[in-house]
């Protein structure tokens, strides 16, 4: 019986364990997107993980949703990422760089030279987000254009070559939590009637393109995606997500991808992800639902065959030593939200290892 403790092969190379660490918006990053040694330290601090997936990268200056957040979109950002790939290497852990175009959810008080967050339709999200200058709400996107459609992911295919010149091990695509390419997938916020929107087969069609690019860019093997089916999170509306993600999975599973991510919303979302699962025959990354923390008891999720590698969010968050934790059945740190975001070290860098 296959035990998360046990390799398995990710991007032709053998991972010690089949534990992940989750991607998460730390909000951490210098000004100009830069990440610091800071960054450095904390994700070598859990370079056990068999996987580690970076929090999410801004391809292009116009898809930045949050204040501190980092980009892969110029040659200081890859310097600056090199040191935190190199103290990942240098620690035995491989990562990949999630690469997050927020699409509608931003605000323009975010971006420079008067740009305005876009979408596939001009539809506004309900809610606020997080600026500087505290909540504000949230703006009314611009349409994007044929045209800069395919702009989009020429800018998520020239931050992966960034990516791989960094050091990184490859790419993940962010379409899941409702950011662009999740935007394209679900029908309330694709409202389009050309090649990009409508049918099934349109709505999917910027995220298989996209995953396409990057594979051909930087090679399949390196290259990765993330689905949350359902997530109804940052105001998305998908009432019958199966078809669409099953149609999804069916058109990029033939490319020999790194893996699929799927993201759970709930209990109710097994039967979709066990659905992918028999559809996808390369490794599968599972962030499960459960009731209660992600722990230890989620494990037998790879023994019985439900997902390759296990991604821990939160509690890889407060236990750099998650991995060897989990194989003790705990103790674990508890993680405090207060620190989920921004600030310094406290609660990002000195939660202790187990001596």
């Amino acid at each position: 019986m296959t035990s998360a403790f046990d390799s398995v092969r990710i991007a032709g190379d053998a991972l010690p364990n089949r534990i992940a660490l989750a991607p998460m918006t730390r909000s951490r990053a210098a000004e100009g997107g830069l990440v610091t040694d800071l960054v450095a330290e904390y994700y070598s601090q859990r370079a056990s993980a068999g996987l580690l997936i970076s929090e999410g990268i801004q391809p292009s200056p116009v898809g930045q949703g949050y204040p501190f957040t980092p980009g892969l979109h110029n040659a200081e950002q890859i310097a600056a990422w090199r040191r935190v790939t190199d103290a990942v290497h240098a620690a035995g852990g491989r990562i990949f760089a999630q690469l997050m175009h927020s699409g509608r959810i931003g605000h323009p008080s975010l971006l420079p030279d008067g740009l305005v967050p876009v979408a596939p339709s001009a539809v506004a999200p309900q809610g606020q987000v997080f600026t500087a200058d505290g909540p504000k709400d949230f703006v009314t996107p611009r349409e994007l254009t044929g045209a800069e459609v395919r702009a989009t992911i020429a800018d998520y295919t020239e931050a992966a070559r960034n990516a791989v010149e960094a050091g990184f091990d490859g790419v993940e695509l962010h379409g899941a939590n409702g950011y662009l390419i999740h935007q394209f997938l679900a029908p309330g916020t694709n409202l389009r009637t050309d090649e990009w929107g409508g049918t099934t087969e349109n709505r999917i069609r910027f995220a298989v393109e996209a995953v396409k690019a990057v594979a051909a860019a930087i090679g399949a093997e390196r290259t990765a995606l993330r689905v949350s089916p359902g997530n109804p999170y940052n105001d998305i509306s998908e009432p019958e997500p199966q078809p669409v993600y099953e149609a999804l999975v069916k058109e990029i599973d033939g490319l020999g991808l790194a893996y699929l991510h799927v993201m759970e919303s709930g209990p109710d979302s097994r039967e979709n992800t066990l659905a992918l699962r028999k559809l996808f025959t390369g490794p599968l990354v599972l962030n499960p639902a459960t009731e209660g923390p992600t722990d230890h008891r989620a494990l037998g999720l790879v023994e019985d065959g439900t997902a390759d590698l296990l991604a821990f969010g939160a509690l890889f968050l407060a236990n750099p030593d998650l991995p060897d934790r989990l194989r003790t059945e705990g103790p674990y740190n508890a993680p405090d939200p207060a620190t989920f975001f921004g600030g310094d070290a406290r609660g990002y860098t000195d939660y202790p290892a187990r001596s």
